[in-house]
């Protein structure tokens, strides 16, 4: 009986030291990702490498459609795709908010208005790609947002050649980016949501090499 209550105690013991242990494993690989995750964030936009059959918008923040339709005024794209605009929101009105003429480019800009997240842009921008016949183009997002863009974008269309464009809005401070809480709140948020999209990614992969397993 005192074996059993020693070997009994350990085991207590263990699983004391065991929770804390994992969360601090856990805790440990969250923030050395979170780390990595933003030095992956650029601040200044690559330049563009090649010519691409469409140009991709995701609207939601700043510089991102004056981006798009610089790209698409100097024709980098056959097209220019704004996925997951408000319902009322028309081309004129873009370009009037953007201040580009009207009647030069509406010709060849297409709205979305079904997306209400990246996940739905991924699958709205998919479904007009296919569509149109189109399998390349400049994906233009917010520096932050890009990761997490992308890897919705190359999970809906696996097989397009998709060139990141990000553009970095004035209020998102990258450099000592821990001396600005407004701009934490959001990277941490953006990385916990890019980890959601990346499980999300793999248990699919996993899904459908067990689904084709079985055929």
């Amino acid at each position: 009986m005192i074996l059993c209550g020693k070997a009994q105690r350990r085991r207590l013991r263990k699983k004391r030291f065991a929770i804390p242990l994992i969360f601090l494993i856990a805790a440990t690989c969250w923030g050395l990702g979170f780390l990595l995750f933003v030095r992956t964030i650029s601040t200044v936009p690559a330049p563009v490498s090649a010519k691409t059959q469409a140009i991709v918008v995701l609207t939601g923040g700043s510089l991102r459609l004056e981006a798009g339709l610089t790209l698409l005024s100097e024709g980098w794209g056959k097209k220019l795709f704004v996925s997951g605009v408000h319902r009322g929101v028309d081309v004129a009105e873009l370009l009037r908010v953007s201040r580009q003429s009207p009647g030069r480019l509406d010709c060849c800009i297409a709205l979305g208005y079904a997306a209400d997240n990246t996940r739905g842009n991924a699958r709205e921008t998919a479904s007009w790609m296919k569509r149109e016949g189109y399998t390349s183009m400049i994906l233009v997002t917010a520096n932050y947002h890009m990761p997490r863009s992308l890897l919705e974008f190359r999970t809906a269309m696996p097989r397009a050649a998709i060139e990141p464009h990000p553009v970095s809005p004035s209020n998102v401070k990258l450099n000592a980016w821990w001396n600005w809480p407004g701009t934490v709140v959001l990277l941490t948020g953006e990385y916990s949501k890019f980890l959601l999209a990346w499980a999300r990614s793999v248990w699919q992969s996993v899904r459908d090499m067990g689904a084709g397993a079985l055929k």
